[in-house]
């Protein structure tokens, strides 16, 4: 016997925006895993994170996906069926109860991304201390939804008058939703505007500073999605429920589809310094400069790139023997970084036992064979 419902209305509204965020946040994470495995070499813990959480996002979305296939979305009088009806309540909970830790996890992914940039102590404790609220908010909203009622079947099951059951009041899971909801905003607004304060004293222009701290700032831009979402939490109560909360399952998606995409396109900067490198082409008669760094070959490739001597060497041909270039560097200089990181390090840690205005000696040779 065929159950499902129609696409239509707020139904299908659901539908796509589901499909749309599960696309976006399956490529963005795709292009991180490839610059984070593949340019970069440091597969880290946010990386980990960030795939967990899209895992969790697409079971979310499959979960929307078939629940308005079976009536997610319509009114109650639209149903023929109360087999149908508890099965569109069953996917609305199983996907709530994805809902939050897929949100939580993207989040927690982005704070330790950020920990990556600093280094001072004070910033180190306000990051922890988000991931230690998300977590716990999380833990708590999902523990208080998933023993909602008892037994905990009875929230699908109780629009059938033959099953009985209790739930907690309406009343009570709105003002939990409403703590949930404003601490969620405030660890959003905290990883947003958390940047400005790591690049505040960086030595760059305004308008570079700008756009570093934009790029930094857009794993909060889930935080919008949250508010927006805010005034709709009150239709939890309506008898006619999974006609009138649709708004909350479109803005929850929204929220952790935004988070997962967001924070995925802060490690991307490497994937366009690899494509421009491997794509660096001029044309024969193209004037390069009288410098020797300006007379690059054009047949640079994305396999070989700056790691082939002939690079940065054009002097030095394939008919030669084989030979390689040696580069050294002095410096007084030594970068507090994380081995397992791709971020650029934002303090630079000096030498106690040298002169802060010194200079990095680079020399570099050439090794090769001579006949005897």
């Amino acid at each position: 016997m065929d159950t499902s419902m129609p696409l239509v209305g707020r139904s299908r509204a659901i539908w796509t925006v589901c499909v749309v965020m599960m696309c976006l946040s399956i490529l963005a994470v795709l292009l991180r895993v490839f610059v984070r495995s593949y340019i970069v070499r440091a597969f880290g813990w946010d990386d980990t994170l960030m795939v967990a959480a899209a895992a969790l996002f697409t079971f979310l979305n499959i979960c929307c996906i078939i629940g308005t296939e079976n009536g997610v979305g319509h009114k109650i009088q639209d149903f023929t069926s109360l087999h149908t009806l508890e099965k569109a309540m069953l996917w609305w909970w199983l996907g709530q109860m994805l809902y939050i830790w897929s949100s939580a996890v993207a989040k927690v992914s982005i704070a330790l991304a950020l920990i990556r940039l600093t280094v001072r102590r004070m910033h180190l404790v306000i990051l922890w201390t988000v991931i230690a609220v998300v977590i716990a908010i999380g833990l708590m909203f999902w523990l208080v939804l998933l023993f909602d009622c008892n037994p905990v079947s009875y929230f699908w099951l109780r629009i059938n008058p033959m099953n009985t059951g209790t739930c907690l009041s309406t009343d009570i899971l709105l003002a939990i939703a409403y703590l949930y909801s404003a601490l969620t905003i405030f660890c959003d607004f905290t990883l947003g505007i958390f940047p400005i304060f790591l690049i505040w004293n960086l030595q760059m222009n305004g308008r570079t500073k700008a756009a570093l701290g934009g790029i930094l700032s857009m794993g909060a831009i889930a935080s919008v999605a949250v508010v927006i979402r805010l005034p709709f939490l009150q239709n939890y109560k309506d008898t006619d429920f999974l006609y009138s909360t649709y708004q909350i399952a479109i803005w929850s998606v929204m929220e952790t589809g935004l988070a997962i995409v967001a924070g995925s396109l802060i490690t991307l900067r490497p994937l366009f310094r690899w494509f421009l490198d491997g794509t660096v082409s001029y044309p024969q008669n193209e004037h390069r400069g009288k410098y020797p760094l300006s007379s690059l070959t054009g047949n640079t490739s994305k396999t070989a790139g700056s790691r082939d001597p002939r690079y940065w060497r054009p002097d030095i041909t394939s008919d030669e023997s084989p030979t390689f270039v040696v580069t050294s560097v002095s410096s007084p200089h030594r970068l507090n970084a994380n081995d397992n990181s791709s971020q650029e390090v934002l303090y630079p840690v000096s030498d106690p036992w040298l002169p802060p205005n010194s200079v990095n000696v680079h020399k570099t040779f050439r090794v090769g064979e001579e006949e005897a």
